[in-house]
Formats: C-alpha cells, sequence, structure tokens
C-alpha cells in the first residue's frame, strides 16, 4: 500500500490528496491512470497519464467515433442489409455487416422471415441454402482474446452475417429430471440436477464443438431458467435458421446447408501487401434486400450496453470504405483518425474493435485529448449521447446512483482480464464539464477498481 501510495504522489505531486486516497483503496498491487482536463485542455489530475495500459471496452470509444465519423449513421441502413438470391436452384444469404438481423418469432424489422418469404413466393423447391460472408475476410476472433470467451456472447465469433446476434439460447426447466432444450442447432449435454433453493446453473461449450454442456441445479417448482451460448460460425447458422424457415413455409429443401467464407490474405493487411487489390465484383442480382434501422441506433445499443458483437462489425464496416473490411484495415482507419485528433501513435495500440484482445494498450492522457477531440467533431455531441450515464441507464445504470454525479457522468465502461476503465465526461458541483480518462490494470484475483475509481471521480467533482 506504501508502494502505491508513494508512486502515486511521485506521479502527480499536484493531485489532491483525496483522489490519491482513493485510488489507493484499490489495493496493493493495482496500477491506476488518471488524467482529468478541463474545457481548455489544462490537466487537473495527471496521475501515470502516459503509461500504457489495456483499456478493455473503452476500445469500445474509438470505433463507434471512427464510424461517427465515416459512415452514414442517420441514414436507413441499406449498406449492410443482407439479402437473398437463387443461384440455380440453390439459395444464397449474403451479409454485408448489420449486426441486427433477426430470426426471432416476434421480430418486426430486420427480419430473416422477410427472405424467407421472398424465396418461398418465387419457388417450391431448392437445393443447397448457402450462407455467404465473404464481404468481411474470415477473421471471426481478434488477436490477444482469450480462448474461454469463445463460447459465450462476449466471445461470439464475428461475421459479415450475424444473425440473433450470434448466440442460441438454452432453456432449463426444472422437474424431478430437469429438461433442456435448444432449437436442434447444437447437441446437448444434459447434466443438470434437481436440488437447491435457487437456481445454479453453468453452460459451456468447447470451440469448434457442437456439443453443448449444462450443469448445475435447479429446484422443483423453479421458473424455467433461459442461457445463452456463442456461435462459431454464424453464416451457417443464418442459413441453417433459414432452410428451416423455408420448410415452415412449405419449400423443399432437398440439399444442405453450407456456407462462403473469404479466407484473409495478403491484400487484407495494408502492413504487408505492396498493392491494393482489384476491386470485388458487384453482387448478383438479388430477389430482396433487407433494409435495417439507422446505424445511430445500433452505435447507441453498442456503447450503452458495451455490445462487443456490434462493436467488431463497425471496425470492419469502416474498413471496408477504403479497403477489404479486414481488421487491420479497420485498424488503419482509426489510427487516421487519430493522427487527426493529435494522438500521438506510441499512446495506444488496438488489436480488434470491442476491447477484448489482451493486446489492447492505451494511455490516459492519449484517451482524454481523443475525448476533447470529439466535441470539436460534427458528430460530437450524437456520439457522446451513446455514452452510458451515471445511475440512469447502459452499463452505469447502478453506479453512481445516490451521489452527485448521477446523471453528470457520461462514460464508457470497461472490463476484461484484471483490467477496469471508465472514460468520458462529469459535471462538477460548480457546473464544469470535465474529461476524463481512468484506467486500472493488475487488481489480484477477482478484485475490481471501479469502487477506488468512483471515489476519485466523485472527489474530482466536488472539488470543481
Amino acid at each position: 500500500m506504501l508502494v502505491l501510495l508513494a508512486a502515486l504522489v511521485a506521479a502527480a505531486p499536484s493531485a489532491d490528496r483525496t483522489v490519491q486516497d482513493a485510488l489507493a483503496s484499490a489495493g496493493p498491487g493495482t496500477r491506476i491512470g488518471l488524467v482529468v482536463a478541463d474545457d481548455q485542455g489544462r490537466e487537473i489530475v495527471a496521475i501515470r497519464p502516459d503509461d500504457r495500459f489495456v483499456p478493455a471496452s473503452n476500445t469500445k470509444m474509438f470505433t463507434t467515433a471512427a464510424a461517427f465519423a465515416m459512415l452514414d449513421t442517420d441514414a436507413p441502413d441499406g449498406g449492410g442489409g443482407a439479402t437473398v438470391r437463387l443461384e440455380r436452384r440453390d439459395v444464397v444469404l449474403t451479409g454485408h455487416g448489420d449486426a441486427r438481423l433477426s430470426s426471432a418469432a416476434d421480430c418486426v424489422v430486420d427480419c430473416l422471415a422477410e427472405l424467407a418469404r421472398a424465396v418461398s413466393g418465387r419457388v417450391r423447391t431448392v437445393r443447397d441454402v448457402i450462407g455467404d460472408d465473404s464481404a468481411f475476410p474470415d477473421e471471426r476472433w481478434p488477436q490477444g482474446m482469450s480462448w474461454n470467451n469463445i463460447p459465450t456472447r462476449y466471445g461470439t465469433a464475428i461475421s459479415a452475417l450475424t444473425i440473433d446476434d450470434n448466440v442460441i439460447r438454452i432453456t432449463v426447466a426444472p422437474g424431478v429430471v430437469p429438461t433442456v432444450t435448444g432449437d436442434g442447432y447444437y447437441r446437448i449435454d444434459n447434466r443438470v440436477t434437481t436440488g437447491g433453493t435457487k437456481a445454479n446453473l453453468d453452460i459451456a461449450r468447447m470451440p469448434a464443438s457442437d456439443v453443448v454442456r449444462v450443469t448445475g441445479e435447479i429446484p422443483v417448482g423453479h421458473a424455467p431458467e433461459t442461457l445463452t451460448i456463442g456461435i462459431d460460425d454464424s453464416a451457417h447458422r443464418a442459413a441453417w435458421r433459414l432452410a428451416s424457415m423455408l420448410r415452415g413455409l412449405g419449400v423443399r429443401v432437398t440439399g444442405k446447408v453450407s456456407v462462403r467464407h473469404r479466407p484473409l490474405s495478403a491484400f487484407d493487411d495494408p502492413a504487408v501487401r505492396g498493392k491494393t487489390p482489384a476491386p470485388r465484383p458487384p453482387e448478383p442480382p438479388v430477389l430482396a434486400r433487407l433494409t435495417p434501422p439507422p446505424l445511430a441506433e445500433d452505435l447507441r445499443v453498442t456503447n450503452k450496453v458495451s455490445q462487443n458483437l456490434h462493436a467488431e462489425l463497425l471496425l470492419r464496416r469502416v474498413g471496408a470504405i477504403t479497403g477489404t473490411g479486414s481488421v487491420a484495415d479497420g485498424s488503419a482507419a482509426v489510427r487516421t483518425m487519430l493522427d487527426q485528433a493529435g494522438v500521438d501513435r506510441r499512446a495506444y495500440d488496438f488489436a480488434d474493435g470491442a476491447g477484448m484482445s489482451n493486446y489492447n494498450r492505451l494511455s490516459p492522457r492519449a484517451a482524454v485529448r481523443f475525448l476533447r477531440w470529439t466535441q470539436t467533431q460534427p458528430w460530437g455531441m450524437a456520439w457522446r449521447a451513446t455514452l452510458p450515464v451515471g445511475g440512469v441507464d447502459g452499463t452505469l445504470a447502478r453506479r453512481f446512483r445516490g451521489t452527485p454525479l448521477e446523471g453528470n457522468v457520461f462514460a464508457k465502461t470497461g472490463s476484461v482480464n484484471a483490467a477496469n476503465a471508465l472514460s468520458g465526461f462529469l459535471t462538477t458541483a460548480s457546473g464544469r464539464t470535465l474529461a476524463f480518462s481512468a484506467l486500472a490494470n493488475d487488481m489480484p484475483g477477482d478484485a475490481s477498481a471501479t469502487a477506488a475509481v468512483d471515489k476519485a471521480l466523485l472527489a474530482v467533482a466536488a472539488a470543481n
């Protein structure tokens, strides 16, 4: 504890003692950087300002800002919508990066059922149903993501053809012998027992496996529980769902469900390619095309609830503007934006668009410089409105409630593998607006630094 306090004082001799003590309460071993700046860019607090931290989902700030800067976020999202076409006797379902395609029974917009009806209105027998996600290279998971996240909804595979957020729901119903049901896409290994006073369930699937194991216990008389599991190949899943819908509409499917992926190549990496590849041929005429709602709606969801899959798709869509839609192209677009913002290139590295990669690095000073720059852009206030609000909504709905910062902090959260982050804007007791970035790493075990960070920000808001 004394070592941590000494480091804080050495890093920021002018920092308010209350702020230093608040951060030190995170405990020994925890490393925290905090920068707070006023509307003129003057730093009120600067603790480890240039240290590089794993930023977790603070990464989404940069991805969503790039989307606001480079994509048409207010118009109906025609460019990202899924299409369906007939290729001789086959049905080809093609994705273009839309994150919101749904196969839910109660779907009212951006619905796979609309494409199924278009096919059934034209033919009564088809051969294969093919899921085509070749609009982007086949990069389903970011470099540096922990493998154990892959089967979860937080780490489900990324694909230009996305369906139902690329997760499957599994229902566990109580009984003398509990029942576990899905929709038939994955095989179920039911190891649930009856017992206890509350449901205590776990769900797991090994990468590339089609077996979902459900364990734990559920009491008799308990309400059914719904669990989610991630998908390894959402293009296949989307085609499988389309085939099921076609059969429900009376269309005979005589062939198989298959996929078309685009392998990652040297052309997809701007660091190694020597020339720009030839443009991809235009999509053949389609039978039907979906037009999702404006992208701005999805950007709000992405930041408010910290939706990883949606952020990764945004990175690829940004990368497709001038490149091939690869992660490298998207990262290059983000770097271009940060160059325009005057952010030191040595202050950050991003390996993905959502923040699941442990390769990501960011300094608090770089984050604050970026935050202040966003507010000089035409889209800056619209982007800021997508951030969670303390004590009100999103991932901050339960934080700062009942404090002076309830409704007065607008910030992106982050949490992954011994990393916590919170960066954004706050309104002080005197009505000033400050930009801040708090990045914490190396917490021991399952400890969290969020309480310490919140105490520090409350101290800053009260003193300014």
